[in-house]
């Protein structure tokens, strides 16, 4: 299949956007506006707005989950990095290849949501967890488009139900959306669930990264696979 235009990939039945912006309507979700370059985005992702990543690229900017604790990424906006930037995409026709784990989202404190391209166990195109409690991965089980349902409708919630402290409503409502939490003691550390803790606002993706570096350097010699569980 050749390179497709904006137009290719937005004139397409059944576009998933409808069907997501009546999603997007529930409590606690904020759709960020779409930057002017979102077409661009969408260029580099080359998929069709008939796809939930697509149509997050094209038409917002990001979308705020649950009082801000998921950030989905879109086109880009308020700091947010877009789809085809985090993911290290560029101009189709230099030969910009998917990478082999797509990212897609963040949560508050630097987990990464991300969909298996053939970096990690499992099937493709389903979505994984990188945890800050564990520093691994975590098969969810389905796509980007379940997962996004799951997220806004209650699953998310019940996932990271550990994770969360009296008044965290509050504490994440009030960052920026490119904002996140560093937790101390570290989550990793057994020791970071609870009212006690020290949390200071930070880069989000800076935090997310570090959380990736610090798997990798406490990985087993020899051991070149990502940690964590197949689906």
């Amino acid at each position: 299949m050749g390179i497709r235009t904006v137009s290719d990939l937005t004139q397409v039945e059944e576009p998933a956007w409808p069907t997501l912006a009546r999603m997007f309507q529930r409590p606690g979700v904020e759709v960020l506006a779409p930057p002017d370059w979102a077409p661009e985005v969408l260029y580099r992702l080359q998929i069709t707005t008939r796809s939930t990543l697509g149509a997050l690229a094209l038409h917002t900017g990001g979308v705020l989950v649950d009082h801000g604790w998921l950030r989905l990424l879109g086109g880009g906006a308020y700091g947010l990095p877009d789809l085809a930037t985090i993911n290290g995409l560029g101009d189709p026709a230099d030969g910009s290849l998917a990478p082999e784990r797509l990212v897609v989202a963040f949560d508050v404190l630097g987990g990464t949501f991300a969909v298996n391209g053939g970096g990690l166990p499992g099937p493709l195109g389903d979505v994984h967890y990188f945890a800050p409690d564990t520093l691994e991965w975590h098969c969810l089980g389905f796509g980007q488009g379940a997962f996004t349902e799951w997220a806004i409708s209650g699953g998310l919630a019940e996932y990271v139900a550990d994770l969360r402290w009296p008044g965290w409503q509050r504490d994440v409502e009030d960052l920026p959306p490119d904002m996140g939490l560093s937790v101390y003691p570290p989550l990793w550390s057994g020791q970071g669930a609870g009212a006690w803790v020290e949390r200071r606002a930070v880069q989000l993706e800076g935090l997310a990264v570090w959380h990736h570096e610090l798997a990798e350097r406490m990985r087993p010699l020899g051991d070149d696979e990502p940690a964590g569980d197949g689906c």
